[in-house]
């Protein structure tokens, strides 16, 4: 326990450098640390929300439009697999939670009924779509197959099975369908919605913090919250509305053929041709563009997107690149209809819709529009972060002043800064010369846990300041511990050196229980906890790490250099003696 090799000195000494030198930032501004050199560290300790200041939101995703979704997609596969199975439809399309389909058993004689659909249905607009929509064949009216059935057959193949999980160990089928007389619907079981909501809630969480971090927020808070909810708190961030419509916004995007067949006043006056829909410009007054439903390519294939200015006209643009499989698709595109009309949709608005003078090969393009500096910015922003899965909405939103943050650091540092010092009074008091040695572990140990913080980035919190106020309190008990014992041990007339060793020997059990006791409770608090309990518990988990290599490994050192030096003949370790004592027999 004594003994003390030249290559453990420098390693310790090496610990304490280390965490002086990633401790030293925070004693310095952020212009100052700019100009160090690269290889310098740089890190400071973040604060959290409750001491900087920032934005507080509770999102909430809208799960039943990813469901829609899902179903809307689902439609295109059941046309088709109708007309493989030459079964005859009409209004296709979605309602309320389900895909619903309405079967026709027999040829009926005004075909042009199964063109009206109801609310959001698909209808049947061609006539090359109603022959393929209400053909039977003759081979299937002469077996009198029953045609519900087997449109219950077509639609259950486009079902997913579920993967199993630990509550459902057997795969479960994606769509309930079901049959009311010639009607079939199908709905996501309960086991799709669930797993639909918990993906959704994973994607928009990932999302979310791209967004956030290319804002350069540091160190935001994201989490789940219930089912379907997410906290997100941005400290240090000025400008809260900036990030709710950052939040706000889906940003699917997407580029679309105009249909030219037809004016969109006409469109609007009556119905748009098939395969096509009515959007509107997101300027003011709105501007109708009718455009072809499907799309060219989405936002899925870009890779990047930059705000530039034009050329020409200095005006804020968005410059956008495509992935190898985007620049395919849309050189072919732009190949294929040169001097028509295309236009970008971002959540259903039209951002533009400029004319496609020569194609467009390079994988590359430009977004214009009635941009600014900030909103092209943003732009990019949403762009490269991706799309969210389902919309946002803001449940809860609280505005933190740092106002409120200076007070609570100030209190905070005034409660460090009487807690250290009455420690420190207290141990050179109480033990003297090796009070001392308990008073350096423990300015040390500070230097290490700020050092730790910094290095890991980890956010202090106002919680996290009352684990440093209690680390300074802890971090002194295994020193209280091992003196007390060197008292005991040389109670029996021991040598000093044979005293320090069996006292430090013999604590050790006692230390080791003490903190992995005390470090398994911050590890619980930190797996369930949330926001400032887990900042508590980060700080008082390095505390106990740091604590315990100050006080049984720096202190020790700083002993036995001592004893080798001095080498007295006896040791006395208590300066006074506080209580009474008990003899035995008395």
């Amino acid at each position: 326990m004594l003994y003390f090799t030249k290559w453990k000195i420098v390693f310790v000494l090496a610990v304490c450098a280390a965490g002086l030198l990633f401790a030293l930032p925070n004693a310095f501004p952020q212009r100052i640390l700019d100009t160090l050199p690269d290889w310098l560290p740089r890190d400071k300790v973040v604060l959290g929300l409750d001491l900087q200041g920032g934005s507080h939101l509770l999102l909430e995703v809208d799960v039943d439009t990813a469901v829609r979704e899902r179903l809307e997609t689902l439609v295109d596969d059941a046309r088709s697999g109708l007309r493989g199975e030459r079964i005859g439809y009409r209004n296709l399309g979605v309602r309320g939670d389900a895909l619903r389909v309405e079967i026709i058993e027999e040829e009926e004689e005004e075909e042009e009924e199964s063109e009206e659909g109801g609310e959001n249905g698909e209808s049947v607009e061609s006539a090359e779509d109603e022959e393929q929509v209400v053909e039977v064949v003759e081979a299937v009216e002469e077996e009198e197959i029953d045609m519900v059935a087997a449109a219950l057959d077509v639609l259950g193949e486009l079902s997913e099975p579920i993967a199993a999980t630990v509550f459902t160990p057997v795969p479960v089928e994606e769509l309930e369908i079901t049959a009311n007389g010639n009607v079939v619907e199908a709905r996501l079981s309960e086991q799709a919605r669930l797993q639909r909501t918990t993906s959704a809630v994973s994607q928009s969480i990932e999302i979310i913090r791209r967004r956030i971090d290319e804002l350069g927020t540091r160190e935001p808070t994201i989490q789940r919250q219930g089912e379907r909810r997410i906290l997100v708190q941005a400290p240090g961030l000025d400008d809260p509305e900036r990030l709710k419509e950052l939040l706000g916004q889906t940003a699917k995007l997407s580029f679309h053929l105009v249909d030219s067949s037809m004016t969109p006043e006409r469109a609007e006056e009556g119905r748009p041709p098939t395969g096509s829909e009515l959007l509107y410009s997101d300027t003011e007054p709105k501007i109708p563009y009718l455009i072809r439903k499907r799309i060219m390519v989405s936002g899925e294939n870009l890779v990047d997107a930059q705000p530039a200015f034009e050329q020409i006209s200095n005006r804020p643009v968005v410059n956008f690149r495509f992935d190898n499989t985007g620049a395919r698709r849309f050189g072919k595109a732009t190949q294929e209809n040169v001097g028509q009309p295309f236009a970008i949709v971002l959540d259903g608005e039209v951002i533009s819709a400029p004319v496609i003078r020569e194609p467009i090969l390079g994988g590359s393009g430009q977004i214009s529009g009635n941009f600014t500096v900030e909103s092209a910015n943003d732009l990019s922003i949403l762009l490269r972060a991706g799309a969210l899965p389902a919309p946002l909405e803001i449940i809860e939103e609280r505005t933190v002043g740092p106002g409120l943050g200076a007070d609570s650091i100030r209190a905070g540092a005034i409660a460090c800064v009487i807690g250290l010092a009455a420690v420190l009074m207290f141990m050179f008091f109480a033990y003297g010369r090796f009070g001392m040695f308990a008073d350096v572990a423990l300015l040390v140990n500070l230097i290490l846990l700020l050092g730790a913080l910094s290095l890991l980035g980890a956010t202090l919190t106002l919680p996290g300041i009352a684990g440093i106020v209690l680390t300074i309190g802890m971090a002194v008990d295994a020193n209280v511990l091992i003196f007390e014992r060197i008292d005991e041990e040389t109670s029996t007339n021991k040598s000093p050196l044979n005293a320090v060793d069996a006292g430090y020997r013999r604590a050790l059990g006692t230390i080791l229980d003490a903190n992995i006791t005390t470090l398994i409770a911050a590890l619980v608090l930190f797996q369930v906890g949330s926001g400032p309990v887990r900042g508590f518990a980060v700080t008082l988990a390095i505390g106990i790490i740091t604590s315990v290599f100050t006080a049984f490994i720096l202190t020790r050192m700083l002993m036995v250099l001592w004893l080798r030096g001095v080498r007295p003949k006896t040791l006395r370790i208590r300066r006074v003696r506080l209580g009474a004592q008990i003899e035995e027999g008395a």
